[in-house]
C-alpha cells in the first residue's frame, strides 16, 4: 500500500469513526505503529486531522476528501467508466465536465480517442469545464478545445465555483454534460458534498441537451448534502459491474439508461 493509499484509508476511517487510535489503525492497515504515527503527523501538518496523544480526531474536511487522496480508490472501475462515457460522445460535440476522479478519466479517454487525433476543424471536440486539473491536462492537446468557466478555486476538488462560473455558463450551449457526483439516489437524484460545487454542476446540467452521470457503484443508493439535479435531467448512468440489480432497476424504472462496465 502506497503512502497516498494509506492516507486515503486513514481519512476514511476517521470520517467513519470520528477518531482513531494508532494501534487500531496499524492493525486495520497491516502496517507498523511507527508508520501510522508518521502518517498522522503528516496529515496533521496539512491540517487534515488533529493529532491526539494516542492517535487523531477528524477535521470536518475528512468527510470530503481532497481529490489527490481519491485517485487510488476504484481506479480500474473509473478508467473503464471513462472509456465507456467517451464512446458516447460524438466528434465535434461540446462537452461539459465537472471535477472529480471519474470525470478526469473521461477527459483522458476523450483526449486519446483515435478520431480526435485526425479531427477536421469542424469536428474538434470542445470541453467546457470548471476543473483546473482537467484543463491543465488537456490544454497541451491541440485536438481538444478547452473552455474554463472561471470562478474561485476550491482546493479539495480543484473545481472553480461561485458566480463567475455561472456568468460564463449562462452564455454557452452544451451538447452533453458528464457529471461526476458524490452520490446518486433514485429518490433524491444527483448530489454533492459542497453546495458551491453543486450549484455550478447544476448549471452545467441545465445548459446541456443531455446529461450523463459517470459514477462507480460505491456512489449509488446514497445522497450527499447539496442537490445537483433530479433524475429527470439525467439520461444515462455509466457505472461499474458491481452495481446491485436492485439499485440498477430503480434507476431504470425512473427512466435512466444504466450502462455497467
Amino acid at each position: 500500500m502506497s503512502r497516498y493509499e494509506r492516507w486515503n484509508a486513514l481519512l476514511e476511517l476517521l470520517a467513519e469513526h470520528g477518531k482513531l487510535e494508532v494501534d487500531e489503525a496499524a492493525e486495520a492497515l497491516d502496517v507498523s505503529a511507527a508508520t501510522i504515527r508518521r502518517d498522522l503527523d503528516q496529515l496533521a501538518r496539512q491540517q487534515m486531522v488533529t493529532r491526539t496523544r494516542g492517535g487523531a480526531v477528524a477535521h470536518n474536511v475528512s468527510y470530503d476528501l481532497p481529490l489527490r487522496y481519491k485517485t487510488a480508490r476504484n481506479a480500474d472501475a473509473k478508467q473503464r467508466i471513462g472509456a465507456a462515457v467517451a464512446a458516447l460522445i460524438a466528434p465535434g460535440e461540446v462537452v461539459g465536465l465537472n471535477g472529480g476522479t471519474t470525470t478526469t478519466e473521461v477527459a483522458r479517454a476523450l483526449a486519446v480517442r483515435p478520431e480526435a487525433e485526425r479531427a477536421e476543424p469542424g469536428q474538434m471536440l470542445t470541453i467546457v469545464t470548471n476543473a483546473l486539473n482537467i484543463a491543465n491536462e488537456l490544454t497541451v492537446r491541440p485536438q481538444v478545445k478547452i473552455v474554463l468557466t472561471g470562478g474561485v478555486a476550491r482546493p479539495q476538488s480543484y473545481e472553480l465555483i461561485g458566480p463567475l462560473a455561472g456568468l460564463v455558463l449562462a452564455e454557452l450551449a452544451l451538447d452533453v454534460t458528464v457529471l461526476g457526483v458524490d452520490a446518486l439516489d433514485a429518490e433524491h437524484g444527483a448530489t454533492a458534498h459542497h453546495e458551491g460545487e453543486a450549484s455550478v454542476n447544476r448549471l452545467l446540467a441545465e445548459r446541456a441537451r443531455r446529461v450523463v452521470v459517470a459514477a462507480d457503484s460505491s456512489k449509488l443508493g446514497h445522497r450527499a448534502f447539496a442537490k445537483i439535479c433530479g433524475l429527470d435531467r439525467i439520461g444515462t448512468l455509466v457505472t461499474d459491474e458491481a452495481v446491485s440489480p436492485e439499485v440498477a432497476a430503480a434507476f431504470t424504472e425512473a427512466g435512466v439508461q444504466v450502462i455497467a462496465v
